[in-house]
């Protein structure tokens, strides 16, 4: 752990939201995230790329050749997460960006917020739009009482026992199940969905949460064996209330 020297002024990290889309990020995230944006050199993210793109989105004057760009992905040495706050250390504030809503949250930057901490370097969570929170005010279901459950298991016979298993969860301790799958997948686990869970549990599906295509709807399983919805390749959060 680093320790602190009299004098020594220690950078912050700031927890930098992104869109959950291709719309305009002052359209969902307020001014203080631009001007942070604007002050900022130092970045962890997890593709260099679409993390330029979107740092010129929100402040087009800035100068990208400054930029120092750090990738945090599943291909990153574990090993070499702390060295990616020595910029901290230096004086510089770092910005941790995601790939879409808030970092830390169903993200690696997780795994950067936590070695901050222990070298007890100031993190700074800014507003912005995650699709977890924003399908769960929505859906009408308990809010006082969800978990968030990431991605189902890929094999088919575990995914379908894991179903069974949130259903069951949800029933016995009045809790909301939140989850979420890869976009291609979306169609075929929907399909799955209505075939395990009980006709009389409620399914939330929010998709393309902020976006001009948004859709969020809450019905009895029952209720959307009798719809047809295409949410191919579209970002989707699914909830279940048994």
């Amino acid at each position: 752990m680093e320790e602190e020297k009299p004098g020594l002024v220690i950078g912050k990290v700031y927890l930098i939201p992104t869109t959950l889309g291709d719309n305009a990020p002052l359209e969902v995230m307020p001014i203080s995230v631009k001007g942070t944006i604007e002050r900022i050199d130092h970045y962890i993210v997890e593709n260099e790329k679409t993390a330029r793109r979107f740092i010129k989105r929100v402040s087009p004057s800035k100068s990208q050749p400054d930029l120092h760009l750090q990738s945090l992905n599943k291909y990153t040495n574990p090993e070499e997460i702390p060295s990616f706050l020595d910029p901290c250390i230096h004086g510089h504030d770092i910005g941790i960006l995601s790939e879409a809503g808030c970092p830390g949250i169903a993200d690696p930057g997780a795994d950067v917020v936590r070695v901050a901490h222990e070298r007890r370097v100031k993190v700074v969570p800014l507003v912005g739009p995650s699709s977890i929170l924003m399908a769960m005010m929505s859906s009408g279901m308990n809010g006082q009482n969800f978990a968030f459950n990431g991605y189902l298991p890929i094999d088919n016979a575990e995914r379908k026992k894991m179903i069974k298993s949130l259903e069951r969860l949800s029933r016995d301790k009045g809790q909301s199940q939140i989850f979420m799958e890869t976009p291609y997948r979306n169609n075929k686990l929907v399909k799955e969905l209505i075939r395990t869970l009980q006709k009389s549990t409620r399914l939330c599906i929010a998709c393309d949460i902020t976006l001009p295509t948004e859709f969020i709807s809450t019905k009895s399983v029952h209720e959307w064996s009798e719809i047809e919805v295409d949410l191919d390749k579209r970002p989707t959060i699914y909830i279940i209330h048994a």
